[in-house]
């Protein structure tokens, strides 16, 4: 499945830089996020209830970010184990750049699943998939207190 986005956010891009690599930030962003803390120099330890309608389960994993270039880009990859539910995995390119005071921010994210997952149907976890990206970035620019305007697709 793939996904992607592109947003103006109406902040510098080294202060929607910093939000990005903020945890606290970030747990205000991802729904259903519970823990997310540093646990190295480039990976995050986190912990999130996903919908997905019919049943919601609690994914734990990690969050790697690489090809990192400060205030400019990142690949962020992750993987989480749900239990039984089984594996979702993905990754996302995000990039930001200036429009005047504000920032554009562009991501292309791909990401799959397996086992229990997989058998709700791919209709489900792609729906389910997309309003936890459309949800994180409203709830992204909420908690920096700055407006968002959706651009459409990358």
């Amino acid at each position: 499945m793939d996904f992607g986005g592109r947003y103006r956010i109406e902040a510098s891009r080294e202060t929607v830089w910093a939000a990005l690599n903020d945890p606290e930030m970030l747990k205000a962003a991802i729904p259903g996020c519970s823990h997310i803390q540093w646990s190295g120099p480039s990976s995050l330890d986190l912990s999130i209830t996903v919908n997905l309608g019919v049943v919601k389960p609690t994914f734990k994993g990690e969050l790697a970010l690489s090809n990192v270039v400060p205030a400019e880009s990142y690949t962020l990859s992750g993987k989480g184990k749900g239990g039984l539910m089984g594996l979702a995995e993905g990754a996302a390119d995000i990039t930001l750049a200036d429009d005047g005071p504000a920032t554009l921010l562009a991501f292309k994210a791909e990401g799959g699943a397996s086992g229990q997952i997989m058998k709700l149907g791919k209709a489900i976890v792609g729906n389910s998939a997309q309003k936890i990206i459309d949800g994180f970035f409203e709830r992204f620019a909420a908690a920096m207190g700055v407006a968002i305007t959706p651009l459409g697709p990358a």
